[in-house]
């Protein structure tokens, strides 16, 4: 009998897989600055305007355009190359960072300047991230690595998001927000670098239908298949009311904790423990069997900790608070998205991802526009205690779907081994039912 792998080392294992293990460093690394000029951008305009309002906007504009362009971005994945799909978004990403360090360090930033980049970046992002999903796909050659990797990759992004906001606020009080830009566009070298280094085999090529054909049959494919159905419905509900919390941060950190741009970072920081956390549990786990189960209850939770973290006014019970925020927020988005791509066809996966991209940052800005309206109408406190109230209903109602989505997905899972309790027990059956040779 193989000895047990142990519990680091099977943590690990998709890190054997020389290309993931190149993008897993460089992306580490490039994510801290991401991150990093996520915090100064909202500390910039905060700083600016002073206006909830205007915070909300600005994430408006830079998450639209993956609404519309997100959907499409899924056939092109599904048709591209994704690694040259990958080098090219980020390289303009790098761009677009040292271009907003270059407003700010020549004295010639203003709000509509940072709105129009943020929209570049969005543009950017609806390409990427729905490539960077499947990208997973092609670097783990082992299927049965695919949950790990999917997990580690939530790992590396909540690990730079504890990091990156906490270096941010640091810099932001020593050396302005420009820094912070420019930190972030020189990180990106070393995901460039890793993506460079990669040695890919090329896949089988696809034959192309019309491109509006086979955005169709990617939807008809997500709406007629429950489990993904479902859980995207969930999804959009928790970015419209819940995670847009984050947009609000800095009136919370300024007005509410009567802090600075440190504690934005630290409650930035606690929101990504948390994730971090939550990823870890994820990337240890042996089985994905349980994870709608998780997936429910932790929508729940994520609501309940909204709705209280709008009642405190207190930094030592704020920050908790986005602890659990974080952890059940990447509970959801990764359980999600191990889910959706150990079941779904290959063939449609990038359109399916794509669907999943637009879940958070299609939907996204339709919530930031709402939370900065509600935070001007009934106050920032409110606004994320409505919310949380919204996420708790719809948690619960995803809760009432389980049954029927267990009952699709089960039979995949017997297909796919991932049950093997009754895998064996049909190979059992079916050697009782063979004669002997």
């Amino acid at each position: 009998m193989a000895e047990p792998q142990s519990s680091l080392r099977f943590g690990l294992r998709s890190l054997r897989h020389r290309n993931y293990r190149l993008f897993f460093t460089g992306q580490s690394l490039s994510l801290i600055g991401t991150w990093m000029t996520q915090v100064a951008t909202s500390w910039l305009i905060y700083r600016m305007t002073n206006s909830a309002w205007l915070l909300g906007f600005v994430g408006f504009a830079g998450q639209i355009p993956a609404f519309f362009i997100v959907p499409f971005a899924g056939v092109w994945v599904d048709r591209w190359d994704r690694l040259r799909i990958l080098k090219i978004t980020q390289t303009l990403s790098m761009l677009e960072s040292f271009a907003l360090a270059a407003l700010v360090f020549s004295g010639h930033v203003n709000v509509w300047s940072i709105t129009l980049l943020t929209m570049f970046q969005g543009i950017v992002n609806a390409v990427d991230m729905p490539a960077r999903q499947t990208f997973l796909v092609d670097m783990v050659v082992d299927r049965a690595d695919l949950p790990n990797a999917i997990a580690l990759n939530s790992s590396m992004v909540n690990s730079a998001r504890l990091i990156g906001p906490s270096i941010a606020g640091v810099v932001i009080a020593i050396a302005g927000e420009g820094a912070c830009f420019l930190i972030d566009g020189f990180s990106y070298l070393a995901v460039i670098g890793s993506l460079l280094l990669m040695r890919m085999t090329p896949g089988p090529r696809r034959a192309h239908k019309n491109v509006w054909s086979e955005l169709k049959d990617g939807f008809e494919y997500v709406y007629r298949f429950t489990p993904v159905r479902s859980i995207l419905i969930l999804l959009i509900s928790l970015n419209i009311f819940g995670v847009p919390y984050s947009v609000l941060l800095p009136v919370f950190a300024s007005d509410i904790l009567h802090g600075g741009p440190h504690t934005l970072g630290f409650l930035t920081g606690a929101a990504g423990l948390g994730a971090l956390i939550s990823a870890i549990t994820l990337a240890m786990r042996r089985t994905i069997v349980g994870l709608g189960k998780v997936i429910a209850i932790t929508a729940v939770v994520f609501g309940a900790s909204l709705l209280l973290f709008g009642l405190s006014r207190w930094i030592f019970l704020s920050l908790p608070l986005m602890v659990v925020t974080g952890f059940t927020m990447m509970q959801q988005m990764s359980g999600s998205n191990t889910i959706m791509q150990t079941i779904v066809d290959e063939n449609k996966r990038g359109r399916v991802m794509s669907f999943y991209t637009m879940s958070f940052i299609g939907v996204a800005p339709f919530g930031s526009l709402l939370a900065g309206l509600a935070a001007r109408e009934i106050g920032a406190s409110r606004a994320v205690m409505l919310g949380g109230m919204l996420c708790v209903i719809v948690g619960i109602w995803f809760s009432r779907r389980l049954k029927a989505i267990r009952s699709v997905v089960r039979p995949i899972y017997v297909r796919l081994g991932i049950l093997p309790e009754v895998a064996d027990g049909i190979q059992a059956a079916s050697a009782l039912q063979t004669p002997p040779q």
